[in-house]
């Protein structure tokens, strides 16, 4: 059972290594090949049915059994507004194939190295981990352009208003004068208006792609605003100026919680530290804290309380605004 489950993961790491240097040699041969397949899937239909449908339909997967599979889970359809929020090129299937592969490579590899299947199931865990992670540290660094670039995106569409501009003229000048992600944003907006989505409609899809509770503030008012009337250039200068004043207030919050912020790091580190030099030092000593019964659920009352720690000091230093 044992020679099979290696020779199934040496099968699969075998598959992904195959595939990305066939990929990597169609990307060096064609470098605009991706570029011009993701603009045509864009802009193609599926099926028949998808000719009355305005909105885009996103596939999660370029193979048909496991678009399939992920599109009849619920939590596939969650990890797929993460991909559009991160903006990321590729579909939810490459990162769940992607994961699977990572998490068996981890696996395999540590068996052979360690011979210890607990061990392994967390290298496992750790390595297919670092796709999604990766995703979500993208969108939130999207997610904070965005939002250092929002309020001058309001003022700009207030001055448009003023002078005499349409909502969706503002929204074109946002677009073409901002860079990833504000006018992509707006540009996908505007995009749906043109093709006969209605305004509040399409600004409900602008708040469902981007995670930014500011941008949500402005989505409000225009909605309110259209139903029932009011100065639309002032709204966008006020929250313009609204959005400013938090980013002072965060930038002190900032500089003030910076020693708890530091305090945390040492904290969590410093164990992991000890560990190492006293690896070195005394092996002895760590061999049995790892393999006696008694250390084991020492180390693993430790690491609950460590975790429990670093939650309760993450929550204290997080304030929000």
């Amino acid at each position: 059972m044992t020679i099979f489950i290696f020779g199934l993961l040496m099968f699969l790491v075998s598959v992904f290594f195959l595939e990305s240097m066939l990929y990597a040699i169609r990307t060096i041969k064609n470098p605009d090949r991706n570029k011009i397949r993701n603009r045509l899937r864009a802009l193609s239909v599926k099926d028949a049915t998808d000719v009355n449908d305005i909105l885009r339909k996103r596939s999660l997967s370029e193979v048909p059994g496991l678009n399939r599979i992920l599109s009849s889970l619920p939590v596939a359809k969650q990890l797929d507004r993460l991909l559009e929020q991160a903006n990321v090129q590729y579909p939810l299937g490459f990162f769940v194939l992607l994961t699977l592969v990572l998490v068996s490579a981890g696996f395999l590899a540590s068996s052979f190295a360690t011979r210890n299947p607990g061990i392994s199931l967390i290298v496992g865990a750790i390595l297919g981990a670092i796709p999604f992670y990766y995703v979500c540290s993208k969108k939130k660094r999207r997610m904070n352009k965005l939002e250092s670039q929002l309020p001058d995106g309001l003022e700009l569409i207030g001055r448009a208003l003023r002078a005499g501009h349409a909502f969706s003229s503002g929204l074109r000048l946002a677009a073409d004068e901002f860079d990833d992600p504000l006018g992509t944003e707006f540009g996908k907006t505007l995009d749906e208006i043109n093709f006969g989505v209605s305004v509040p409609e399409a600004l409900k899809n602008l708040a469902g792609r981007v995670d930014s509770q500011d941008l949500r503030y402005f989505i409000v008012s225009v909605i309110i605003q259209r139903e029932a009337g009011g100065n639309l250039a002032e709204i966008m200068d006020k929250i313009g100026h609204i959005i400013r004043e938090r980013f002072k207030l965060r930038g002190k919050i900032r500089v003030l919680s910076a020693e708890g912020r530091m305090t945390a790091i040492i904290l969590a580190a410093l164990p992991f530290f000890v560990i190492i030099a006293l690896h070195f030092m005394n092996p002895n000593y760590i061999h049995t804290l790892l393999t006696e019964p008694s250390g084991k659920i020492i180390s693993a009352v430790a690491a609950f309380m460590m975790v429990v720690g670093i939650l309760v000091m993450k929550k204290l230093i997080r304030i929000k605004v």
